[in-house]
């Protein structure tokens, strides 16, 4: 993680432009105030200071725990979602963890895939990709899914 002792002046520069509340950022003065932010291609709120852009969640967890962490994970994974409740630091392996169903998934169940004659289960553990199992019922590659991404990825499991 960074230094949290690098951001002191950065963190001082967010609390005097902005106000939290409920999720949003406020500007408090100038001919831009009031609710700052608009939505990037990426679906994250962004705010501009001093000409450089800021996901708006990275300086609400920053107003309030004093450091910006490399990586701030939407608990809910609502992008949108930037009430300081439903922010946590994490890693960039914990923050995949929490990603939900990508649109590209043909079984409907994360982590499991149709290979020719098998449903197979993969998932990534501590970085590398494993392959947990081949089953003929989908049903039972759920549940193997399941249960290995309540194991390996605690507190920030995602089923889908």
């Amino acid at each position: 993680m960074n230094n949290r002792d690098d951001f002191a002046p950065e963190v001082r520069k967010f609390h005097e432009i902005f106000e939290y509340r409920d999720g949003d950022l406020y500007r408090k003065r100038g001919q831009f105030a009031g609710k700052a932010g608009t939505i990037h291609h990426t679906g994250y709120m962004q705010v501009k200071v001093n000409k450089k852009n800021y996901r708006a969640h990275r300086i609400i967890f920053a107003m309030h725990h004093g450091y910006l962490p490399e990586y701030i994970d939407h608990i809910d994974g609502n992008k949108l979602n930037n009430r300081i409740e439903n922010l946590r630091e994490s890693t960039n392996q914990t923050n995949q963890y929490n990603v939900g169903l990508v649109k590209r998934n043909k079984s409907g169940v994360k982590n499991v895939v149709w290979d020719r004659t098998k449903w197979k289960v993969y998932m990534r553990i501590n970085t590398k990709m494993t392959h947990l199992g081949a089953f003929d019922d989908l049903e039972l590659a759920e549940l193997v899914a399941v249960e290995a991404r309540n194991k390996f990825h605690g507190e920030f499991v995602n089923h889908g």
